[in-house]
């Protein structure tokens, strides 16, 4: 019987950093998406209304990969309260060929927040001003610190600013994330003056209302929305999608479904039955995407398997290569 790796987040943290390879991990496996060969079904989603959580599945298989994760991810968002962290969750890897299990990644969730900054850093890459130097990051929690470092490992971002409900978090975020990168980070309570003096904005929050007004935005902008991944959840006013000049989904089947273009849809702010080119095509050429300084764009991502796929293949090969985790023999 074939041998199980098995891998804690410890060891995962060691193997895969949010660095450039990985973003070029997840934006190879967008290009994959775009070639209509891979197999992704529909995220399997259950919401758990009682103790304000959720839980996704997601998987893929990828051609020319050996193998494909199945990557199960709780969120609940109460959990800080008691002391625990809101997302957890494991990644399963398979072979492609045989179906037998080759790695259980114990990671807690950290692989799916590297790719998930990854993807913030890959549409940023093929939407944002190429000379895009001021952020916005919207939110003050593990995502939104991750998605101004990924973001700084594709644009030249010299100063940021943090918004969040709670002051004193996004104080605390800025803090640490003007010592990590070492540029200038500030917490803001005026999220309309931010966004408006931002070049790159990032939506990061569980928000079930608009955050960003439509009338906020501004010649040259790119936001890009990752919050809203549920049909419960909303970050930017409907609005916004009309008033931008590219709306890039990850996933379009998705985000009529869960992300800002479902409520858009809602709204009537976009037609029914209206076609995007999806962050693949754009990664692979086959559609464009910011074509001047003067436009507007939105990314709208709600996370795909893919992604997934992608992630755990490219962290079993490096746990390998330090000879990390347990293996255990079935």
């Amino acid at each position: 019987m074939p041998q199980i790796s098995i891998l804690t987040e410890t060891e995962l943290r060691k193997a895969v950093p949010l660095n450039i390879e990985a973003v070029e991990q997840i934006e190879r496996a967008f290009a994959a998406l775009a070639s209509g060969k891979v197999v992704m079904p529909p995220i399997l989603s259950m919401e758990i209304p009682d103790f304000n959580g959720e839980v996704d599945a997601k998987t893929a298989y990828v051609p020319g990969l050996d193998s494909f994760a199945l990557k199960v991810s709780p969120g609940f968002f109460d959990n800080p309260k008691i002391g625990l962290p809101s997302n957890s969750g494991l990644m399963i890897l398979f072979s492609a060929r045989t179906g037998f299990v080759e790695a259980v990644m114990l990671d807690n969730g950290y692989l799916t927040e590297v790719r998930t900054a990854a993807a913030g850093a890959v549409a940023a890459k093929h939407l944002a001003l190429e000379q895009a130097s001021s952020a916005c990051i919207v939110g003050a929690g593990l995502q939104a610190k991750l998605q101004l470092q990924a973001l700084c490992l594709v644009r030249p971002i010299d100063h940021a600013a943090i918004w969040a409900r709670d002051v004193s978090k996004a104080q605390v975020a800025a803090d640490e994330l003007a010592s990590h990168l070492e540029i200038e980070v500030s917490p803001v309570s005026d999220l309309a003056g931010a966004v408006e003096a931002a070049d790159v904005v990032v939506t990061t929050t569980p928000s079930t209302e608009p955050l960003i007004r439509a009338e906020w935005l501004r010649a040259g902008h790119h936001i890009t929305a990752m919050g809203s991944d549920q049909h419960t959840k909303n970050e930017l006013e409907p609005a916004c999608l009309t008033r931008a000049d590219l709306y890039v989904p990850d996933r379009q089947s998705q985000t009529e479904l869960m992300g800002e273009l479902r409520s858009a849809l809602a709204a009537g702010s976009v037609s029914a039955g209206a076609s995007f080119s999806e962050l693949g095509d754009i990664v692979s050429g086959k559609a464009r995407g910011r074509a001047s300084d003067a436009e507007i764009t939105i990314c709208d991502l709600t996370g795909t398997g893919v992604q997934d796929t992608a992630i755990a293949t490219f962290a079993r090969a490096q746990a390998l290569s330090l000879q990390a985790g347990t293996t255990i023999d079935t």
